[in-house]
């Protein structure tokens, strides 16, 4: 299992800095990770026309420096006024995880279960969006791009509501970005989450989280509240109450055989949470 992180993970230095993707590819492997992924693409941070041009741009500079690029993940919303216009903004995606050289690409389902103030439960929203993101996986699996959604945003948080949407799509090309961190958004155990994911899974996110029940104050700066009311913040892979260890050791379990990449959105340095997670998850690897 290689290790990567995602570029979201260096967004408070990069706001800091004011550096550039490929500064923080070339950080990425002085750590020691195996890959980077990206998130949505932002043309001016790299001083090219468009997200086509900085996918090749960036690219080039990892295929130089000896660093994979796992993934692509992008927002996506298939709930909304004009979902044949999502997919075509979606498939243009696809073309920059192309571009990129990533050989998946995630996007989200949705942000919630209401469009034009009608309300859809979860089953109604997977009905309704699987036909779309069909089609977004079948454009990917042409240009050789598996799609995949991850457990992430509330409403398609739960493992039961992703693994009935893989299911409702039926494509071989579309699976499961499992984020075993973020099952707690959603008052979920992680270990039983990642039971049901683990056999979905094309890509792996490794993320960590401090927790305060519902019942106390909020605690303040960098914390935010879970769908059951609880109190939770990022923070460091390995130094919160996810068990980390434990999911990695189930995905080996289940054959898993790819990346495992961190995330880190937490109130601690940026450097020092990027190098103290890539220590934790090399340990938890061997």
């Amino acid at each position: 299992m290689k290790i990567g992180v995602s570029s979201y993970s260096f967004a408070r230095y990069m706001r800091e800095t004011g550096c550039n993707y490929i500064k923080i590819c070339d950080i990425a492997k002085e750590i020691g990770y195996d890959g980077i992924e990206f998130i949505d693409l932002k043309p001016e941070i790299s001083g090219c026309r468009d997200d086509v041009e900085t996918a090749r741009q960036i690219r080039a500079h990892c295929e130089k420096i000896g660093l994979e690029i796992p993934a692509y993940t992008i927002g996506a919303n298939f709930l909304c006024d004009d979902p044949d216009a999502e997919v075509e903004r979606v498939k243009h995606c696809v073309d920059v995880a192309a571009e990129l050289g990533a050989p998946a690409m995630r996007h989200d389902a949705c942000w919630g279960p209401a469009v034009k103030g009608h309300g859809y439960t979860w089953r109604n929203a997977v009905e309704t969006m699987a036909p779309y993101i069909r089609k977004v996986t079948e454009y990917a699996a042409s240009k050789g791009v598996k799609t995949m959604t991850e457990n992430h945003g509330h409403f398609i948080q739960d493992p039961e509501r992703v693994e009935a949407l893989i299911r409702a799509v039926g494509h071989p090309n579309y699976g499961w970005l499992v984020d075993m961190g973020n099952f707690i958004c959603a008052d979920r155990d992680s270990l039983q989450a990642v039971a049901i994911a683990a056999p979905y899974a094309f890509h792996v996110h490794a993320k960590d989280f401090l927790f305060k029940p519902g019942s106390e104050p909020n605690p303040g700066a960098g914390w935010f509240k879970t769908r059951g009311e609880n109190h939770i913040r990022g923070t460091i892979v390995g130094h919160g109450v996810i068990p980390v260890a434990q999911c990695v050791a189930m995905f080996k379990n289940a054959g898993y055989e790819g990346f495992l990449s961190l995330e880190f959105e937490g109130l601690e340095d940026n450097m020092i949470a990027l190098k103290a997670g890539y220590e934790y998850l090399r340990r938890v690897v061997g």
